[in-house]
């Protein structure tokens, strides 16, 4: 859902989107929503197979702004936080790593074990922002949209996404 709802966002905002859809997450947009990797990668400007380690996005020449993995899984953090480009979606956070770019890794598994939370400072250090799509229920949001709606705005804002609209704290 959060991949999803950001690919329309960036859409909205007019921004070039390309998408890296592992085979667990084809499996979870269908599980979640109904889609299937074809009506998934419609919404992005450019769908990669995860296997095509030649692709324009795995090369540091290629100009992308920032990069984020929604929903991220233990697996593909270990990747990152290791180094272990084995496909093109780690390639693409580590080629963002390398060229110090903003890399956002949406971490939806819990609890954590020592390993994740190893993992997750290890990526912290070399730049990367672990954004667990933790839900701001001060807003009182009234439904899982909003939530979503919530979480995805506060990672465009990060993404220096001007069109980006964050609900912000007022204070008591």
């Amino acid at each position: 859902m959060y991949a999803v709802r950001l690919l329309a966002r960036l859409k909205e905002a007019g921004r070039e989107t390309h998408l890296v859809a592992s085979p667990a997450g084809v499996l979870n947009v269908h599980h979640e929503l109904g889609l299937d990797r074809k009506a998934l990668e419609a919404l992005a400007d450019v769908a990669y197979n995860p296997a095509d380690v030649g692709a324009a996005i795995a090369s540091g020449s290629f100009a992308a702004d920032a990069m984020v993995v929604a929903p991220c899984s233990m697996k593909t953090l270990a990747s990152v936080a290791h180094g272990l480009s084995d496909n093109l979606l780690t390639r693409a956070a580590d080629v963002a790593l390398k060229e110090r770019r903003r890399l956002v890794l949406m971490v939806r598994e819990t609890p954590f074990n020592l390993a994740h939370l190893r993992n997750m400072t290890a990526v912290t250090e070399m730049g990367g922002v672990i954004f667990p799509p933790l839900p701001a229920f001060y807003h009182r949001p009234q439904s899982i949209d909003e939530m979503v709606d919530d979480t995805v705005e506060r990672v465009l804002a990060l993404l220096g996404v001007n069109e980006a609209a964050p609900k912000a704290w007022r204070g008591l």
